[in-house]
């Protein structure tokens, strides 16, 4: 790996990482409608520019029903359900859920190849439940259901993002999909922004919103870009196996959240899940990138 390709590596482990702290900050003070479309829409401006000077930027509206799935699948869906349950559950915990992704798209690849499972992915399977059990069974703190169902919901989305890319939008440009389905998101959002529009504006939850969108959606997309041309779609989807330790972390050192042996032992267990049940599975460079930046 060269040492360019080193350094977008690492940038784009610790901005994926990120967006569960800057979420739990926002929430704080906004409703996570106001988060989802304030992330939405200045990723959309931010990003408009570059998807004009490319080829076919309309491409991504071409399909608008695909365009309205992928979009409710990866975007819309994802950054309330997330922002809802981080009004409830620590940063820490959202990422891990998260983080069971791959193992959730592993297992839809299956169904929809209606292939039989190999023992890779099997074992990822029985690694990544173990460590759902080991985050919710054995802390001592209780957790409320229906945030790690919010999370689970989100992490599904996740998973069926890139296959909606990869089977219906593949004709179109990435940067095209990609702003196409944030003005899609914004537009979603906006008939219920009147009903929480803040009455306030802090500056750390204002700034954590421009952050996810800035960072951790246009940069992050202009960076895995670059990496998927330095190392190639495979080796660039490794970096998801960072994401989860950098959300623990900043959620542990930013926010004092508490860290746990349950947090650790299932920490450990969903990594280990998504790398064997992921390790034998071809990867789409287009649909995993897409996803990635829109995390």
């Amino acid at each position: 790996m060269s040492r360019k390709a080193l350094i977008l590596f690492l940038a784009l482990g610790v901005i994926w990482g990120v967006p569960y702290l800057l979420i739990r900050i926002a929430v704080a003070d906004y409703h996570p409608v106001i988060v989802a479309f304030g992330r939405a829409a200045i990723g959309a401006l931010v990003l408009l520019p570059f998807a004009l000077r490319g080829k076919d930027f309309m491409a991504g509206f071409r399909k608008p029903g695909w365009l309205i799935l992928f979009t409710l699948a990866e975007i819309s869906g994802p950054w309330f359900l997330i922002g809802f349950a981080e009004t409830r559950v620590t940063s820490s915990l959202a990422g891990l859920i998260i983080a069971l992704t791959p193992i959730i798209a592993a297992i839809l690849g299956v169904v929809l190849s209606q292939e039989r499972p190999g023992a890779g992915r099997l074992i990822g399977l029985g690694l990544g439940l173990a460590g759902v059990v080991a985050l919710l069974g054995f802390d001592e703190r209780p957790v409320e259901l229906w945030p790690v169902l919010a999370l689970a919901a989100s992490a599904l989305g996740y998973a069926v993002g890139p296959i909606i890319v990869a089977r219906k939008l593949a004709d179109a440009d990435d940067g095209a999909v990609v702003v196409a389905s944030l003005i899609v998101a914004s537009v979603i959002y906006l008939p219920f922004v009147p009903a929480y529009w803040p009455a306030r504006f802090p500056l750390d939850a204002s700034l954590a919103v421009i952050a996810l969108a800035v960072v951790c959606t246009a940069l992050a997309f202009q960076l895995l870009f670059a990496l998927i041309v330095e190392v190639g779609a495979s080796r660039a989807t490794v970096i998801a196996y960072l994401n989860p330790a950098v959300a623990v972390l900043l959620g542990v050192v930013v926010l004092d959240e508490p860290f746990s042996l349950a947090l650790l032992v299932g920490f450990a267990l969903i990594v280990a899940g998504s790398y064997f049940a992921t390790a034998r599975k071809s990867v789409e460079a287009r649909s995993d990138g897409i996803r990635a930046a829109a995390e």
